[in-house]
C-alpha cells in the first residue's frame, strides 16, 4: 500500500492549495489534503477549536501517516503529533511555531485575533482577501502564485474564517515549546529564505525537537509550498520511502 500523506493548509486556504505539491509526488503516495474546520467545504462545522481538528486530522487515514503542516496547519499537526506520537511517522513543518511563549504578548494576540474575526464578519469574502494579501509576511510573491492564493482563499466565507481565527488562531494555541521534547519522530522544518521571522522561530523549533532538521529555501517568502512546489515535493520524497504500510 502507498504511504499516507496529510496535508493541513494555512489559514484562509484550502486544502486545494496543496495541488501543486501532490502533483509533483505523482502516484507514489495516497496524499490527503482535507479543507480544516471554519475553511472551504468544512466552513460550517462547529466546533472549530484544536481538540475538534485534532480528531479529524487522525480519523483522515487508518494507522500511520507523515504529517505535513503549514502555518496555522503547521501548529494543527504538532498538536496532532503530540496527540498521536505512535501513528506520526515524520513531522514536516514549513512556516510554523510552536507558540507564542509569553502570557502577555499572548493575550494581546488574542485580543487582535478578535478584532481581525469581528472585521472579517463585517465584510464579504472578496473584501477580506483584498486586505489580508496586504500582509508584509505575503508580499514579494510571484504574480503567478499570488493569482492561485487568491483563488483558494475565494473559496472561503466570512463566518467560517471567523470561526478559524477565534478558534484555531496563534492567540487561542497554549505554548508547545516545553513540549516539543517528546516528540520522538524525525523533524523538518521548513522556511523560506525571506521569511526572517519564522526562520528564526524554525531553529529554535530544531534546537528543542528530539530528531530535527532546518531546510532553508532559496528567494522564498513564508508560503513555500506555494512557491516552490517542486522543492518541497522532492524534500518529501527524499524523506518518506515511498514503500511501506499507511
Amino acid at each position: 500500500m502507498r504511504p499516507a500523506i496529510v496535508f493541513l493548509h494555512g489559514f484562509t486556504h484550502t486544502g486545494r492549495s496543496w495541488d501543486p505539491v501532490i502533483a509533483e509526488l505523482g502516484q507514489r503516495y495516497r496524499a490527503l489534503a482535507p479543507d480544516i474546520r471554519g475553511h472551504g467545504v468544512a466552513a460550517e462545522r462547529r466546533p472549530v477549536d484544536l481538540p475538534a481538528c485534532v480528531d479529524d486530522v487522525l480519523g483522515e487515514v487508518d494507522g500511520s501517516f507523515a504529517l505535513v503542516g503549514y502555518s496555522m496547519g503547521a501548529r494543527l499537526a504538532l498538536r496532532v503529533a503530540l496527540s498521536a506520537p505512535g501513528r506520526v511517522r515524520r513531522l514536516v513543518l514549513i512556516g510554523g511555531t510552536a507558540g507564542i511563549a509569553d502570557d502577555i504578548e499572548r493575550a494581546e494576540r488574542r485580543r487582535r485575533d478578535e478584532a481581525l474575526a469581528e472585521r472579517i464578519e463585517a465584510v464579504t469574502i472578496e473584501e477580506f482577501v483584498r486586505s489580508w494579501e496586504q500582509q508584509p509576511v505575503l508580499r514579494g510573491q510571484p504574480p503567478a502564485v499570488a493569482q492561485a492564493a487568491r483563488r483558494d482563499r475565494l473559496r472561503n466565507q466570512p463566518a467560517g474564517l471567523a470561526a478559524a481565527l477565534r478558534g484555531l488562531g496563534t492567540g487561542a494555541m497554549d505554548p508547545l515549546w516545553g513540549r516539543l521534547g517528546a516528540l520522538p519522530m524525525p523533524a523538518t522544518v521548513i522556511v523560506g529564505e525571506r521569511d526572517a521571522k519564522f526562520r528564526k522561530l524554525g531553529e529554535r523549533m530544531v534546537a528543542e525537537l528530539v530528531d530535527a532538521e532546518l531546510v532553508v529555501v532559496p528567494t522564498a517568502g513564508h508560503a513555500v509550498h506555494l512557491e516552490a512546489p517542486a522543492l518541497v515535493a522532492a524534500c518529501l520524497r527524499e524523506r518518506v520511502p515511498a514503500t511501506g504500510s499507511a
